[in-house]
């Protein structure tokens, strides 16, 4: 039966405390645990200790299509904080600030009501005297726990992460530890088609210079040989 020439694709709602990736690792709990489809791999990466969201795909193209830096594709989060954060804060989050590794571009947030999800287990640790809020914010960038890295910059560490949606996926009713396939849409289908394509071309082009450069090498032999 002929291979498809539409990728695969898996959305997984990765539960707290769970490596993504499939092998074994110091007894932690992998995503074998809650996917058993041969061939298929996360496209980008999410924290040990965040949850949400992760995309996984058998196609090589796609996955980097997903991760690489210049195709931009957004990411959204929920966190909760610790504190109640003010309009001070946010409108820095939303310019933009200042990490070890250089300023971040500006994210969208805005402050929500606690939304309806799953309990944490174990549950976050929670000062009796500290409230919390929730925010929801999208980046484009992908540095490492760089939302963790954002909020405790403006004095309000995440207590918990959840990804909700990366580019045109959502986590939409998925519980944690869940997973369904899902469609690529008809903008990525054509900018793969595209990355495909130019790819292609790139090689054709290699691989007649290289037969120029060939041809070139056995003329100049034999014209030495005469000599």
């Amino acid at each position: 039966m002929p291979a498809s020439t539409t990728p695969s694709v898996i959305i997984f709602n990765k539960p707290f405390k769970v490596l993504c990736q499939f092998s074994e690792h110091e007894g932690k709990t992998t995503l074998a645990k809650y996917i058993d489809i041969p061939n298929i791999y996360p496209a980008g990466r999410l924290d040990f200790d965040s949850e949400g969201l992760l995309i996984l795909t058998k196609d090589g193209r796609l996955q980097s299509l997903i991760t690489h830096p210049d195709n931009k594709l957004s990411k959204t989060y929920w966190a909760q904080l610790e504190g109640d954060i003010d309009n001070e804060a946010i409108s820095t989050l939303s310019s933009g600030v200042t990490l070890k590794d250089g300023n971040t571009l500006p994210a969208i947030i805005q402050k929500i009501s606690p939304p309806e999800i799953s309990e944490r287990t174990p549950p976050i640790r929670q000062r009796a005297n500290k409230p919390t809020s929730w925010v929801e914010l999208t980046i484009r960038e992908g540095r490492n726990r760089q939302v963790r890295r954002m909020t405790a910059a403006v004095g309000y560490p995440t207590l918990r992460l959840i990804r909700i949606k990366i580019g045109p996926w959502e986590i939409a009713n998925l519980q944690p530890g869940e997973w369904q396939e899902a469609a690529l849409p008809s903008e990525l289908s054509k900018r793969l088609t595209q990355l495909t394509t130019q790819k292609r071309s790139s090689f054709n082009q290699s691989k007649k210079h290289f037969s120029k450069a060939q041809i070139h090498k056995q003329s100049q032999k034999k014209r030495t040989g005469k000599k």
